[in-house]
């Protein structure tokens, strides 16, 4: 029943965009229909809006996480509740109720989630997941890949259930950019130029 009640919680944190709030303060439009990939997400606002934006963006979806995860640990005695939270997180971004499944990607919220719940390894796994973006370029892979990177450590140390949660982390990451890693090989999918980008800022 923990379980069960730890992720409810995170899915209805995660079900508040952010984006689709700095997109109506900055653009006066919905994040769906800002353009590019019209994905409700930190990357897309950023490339549509700019910098400030993004980071906004970035901000207010680590701090919905950061406040279920706390709420839960007040509730709750059990460490893996707060992985049940980053979980229910990640649903509530990538599938929220109120636009009928249409979300982000949870790239944000996952990072936090791996870390608030194991400082070292899934640090560990971000900083890998952001060398990776800078060094190819490619959003989708460094989505992927932090999750994954968690798997080994998360399951040697906690045990079947945390391993397999993190299982599920990154199939849903690979679900939510398929279409993206696809394209890289045709050569739709664009590179972002992190770098770049906060220089010109």
């Amino acid at each position: 029943m923990e379980r069960l009640i730890s992720l409810l919680i995170g899915y209805l944190f995660g079900c508040f965009l952010t984006a689709e709030l700095v997109a109506r303060i900055y653009a006066h439009t919905s994040a769906f229909s800002l353009g590019g990939t019209n994905n409700p997400g930190m990357a897309n606002v950023m490339h549509q809006l700019g910098l400030v934006p993004g980071l906004l963006v970035l901000a207010g979806d680590l701090l919905k996480c950061i406040l279920a995860m706390a709420i839960v640990q007040t509730l709750f005695a059990p460490h893996i509740c707060v992985l049940y939270v980053g979980l229910g997180c990640t649903l509530g971004h990538d599938f929220p109720f109120w636009t009928k499944g249409k979300g982000g990607k949870g790239v944000a919220v996952t990072c936090i989630a791996v870390f608030l719940f194991e400082h070292f390894w899934g640090g560990a796994a971000v900083l890998t997941g952001a060398a990776i973006v800078l060094l190819t370029k490619y959003l989708c892979i460094g989505g992927v890949a932090i999750p994954a990177l968690c798997i080994v450590p998360f399951w040697l140390k906690y045990g079947t259930e945390t391993g397999l949660i993190m299982i599920f982390l990154t199939l849903l990451m690979l679900q939510r950019h398929y279409s993206r890693i696809k394209g890289i090989f045709t050569g739709e999918t664009e590179k972002t130029d992190l770098i770049k980008k906060i220089r010109g800022h």
